[in-house]
């Protein structure tokens, strides 16, 4: 079995690079294309608790995000419209079928992203039918926003900002799109590529990672380019293919999902905003080369998260 590791660049930083942080963290991660798995390893790869799925159906397949809740459970989908909750127990504790709820049913409809608020509602991207949707904990709908037009309904990636919008990625024509929250467009960048993900950082840019266009962008509010890799991670072996999701930091470095990269790239790693990679996450015979999401929990989720792990194995 392949396990994470160090790359040589950070290895020649010395052993003190690889802080508490690090050896304390833990990867989430959600696998289909053959795999149909969820699993929470250690920063080393170590697998501490794994969850066979049945894997999004229809055509190519492939789980497109996961979340850990503040409750300690697991947020994903478990079929193209099936979002479901999990207990570690492997108990399904909430779920909601886009295919037929709320005025979908005998509609195409997709589902790629979604995020739980604290007040313990869901917003489900539904792709396709074009629209943000918000539902209670019982399936009620709250409220939806719609997604542009021009093939922005087509969307992958979504997350919530801080003021309350949406930052959408939509395949094509290939768009990054901050919508308000009455679905007006605020803000928006074309990559002309089959775009993945996006989030916001803390210094107000946007990261990009631009999927098919084999790259990671950040680029300003007036939409310059002011940092990126490139086909390849410079000074490193690392090949970039499908560039997924994207995590930024407390520390400033970025954590990048390399997925469909083969078997002799990591399918996450960590990199400085100097482009030093200082850690990898390499899981071949679990994940494959379909690892499009993941999560890295480090400080206070890692903690709770392996405090509830240890009680599973009493």
């Amino acid at each position: 079995m392949r396990h994470a590791f160090l790359s040589l660049a950070a290895l020649s930083l010395s052993l003190a690079t690889f802080t508490h942080a690090e050896e304390d963290r833990l990867v989430l991660v959600g696998a289909s294309y053959g795999k149909n798995v969820l699993a929470i390893c250690d920063s080393k790869g170590e697998v501490l608790w794994k969850h066979d799925t049945a894997g999004p159906q229809r055509g190519h397949t492939g789980h497109h995000d996961v979340h850990l809740l503040a409750n300690g459970n697991i947020l994903f989908h478990d079929t193209w419209t099936k979002t479901q909750e999990i207990t570690l127990e492997k108990k399904v504790v909430w779920e909601y079928e886009s295919a037929k709820e709320n005025g979908n049913a005998g509609k195409r409809v997709d589902v790629h992203a979604f995020a739980r608020f604290p007040d313990g509602s869901t917003m489900i991207a539904e792709s396709g039918v074009g629209r943000f949707i918000h539902v209670d904990k019982n399936g009620k709908k709250i409220k939806e926003v719609p997604m542009g037009e021009g093939g922005r309904k087509k969307t992958r990636l979504v997350r919530m900002l801080a003021n309350g919008n949406y930052l959408s990625c939509a395949e094509n024509p290939g768009v990054v799109t901050e919508y308000d929250q009455n679905g007006k467009v605020v803000w928006e960048y074309p990559t002309k590529t089959r775009v993945y993900g996006a989030i916001r950082l803390q210094n107000g840019n946007t990261l990009i990672a631009t999927g098919s266009g084999n790259s990671v962008i950040e680029v300003s509010p007036d939409k310059k380019s002011v940092w990126n890799i490139t086909k390849k991670v410079p000074d490193t072996e690392i090949g970039l293919s499908w560039t997924t999701c994207l995590q930024e930091l407390s520390n400033g470095n970025l954590i990048i999902g390399n997925c469909h990269a083969g078997e002799k790239n990591p399918q996450i790693f960590e990199i400085t905003k100097d482009k030093k990679v200082v850690w990898e996450f390499d899981q071949w015979d679990l994940v494959g080369n379909g690892l499009a999401c993941w999560q890295v929990l480090e400080g206070k989720q890692a903690a709770m998260l392996r405090k509830k792990l240890a009680t599973l194995k009493n």
